[in-house]
């Protein structure tokens, strides 16, 4: 698993920033791509992939323990749709 603060490492030692900066600069563009799922944009980032929000209907769904039956409420999901590119990448 790959955490926020790697990602910051490994780009401040790429570009000769501080960790700091770049943690601050991955948190800020982790949260741009929040902001737009909140309002239902799509993000698309060319090369690696896009961000989309799926809506999930209201559906009936059972207890594992007890078998009975619930309702699950309707959601929104954040899915990601990898480019070409990265998918050619993990399978080549």
């Amino acid at each position: 698993m790959t955490t926020t603060n790697e990602i910051a490492d490994k780009i401040a030692a790429e570009q000769g920033l501080t960790k700091s900066q770049t943690k601050v600069i991955v948190e800020s563009v982790l949260k741009q791509i929040a902001d737009a799922a909140k309002s239902g944009a799509e993000t698309s980032l060319p090369g690696f992939g896009k961000f989309k929000i799926k809506e999930t209907p209201a559906r009936e769904g059972r207890n594992p323990s007890t078998g009975a039956a619930i309702k699950i409420a309707a959601s929104k999901k954040l899915t990601f749709a990898p480019a070409k590119a990265v998918k050619d990448a993990l399978n080549g």
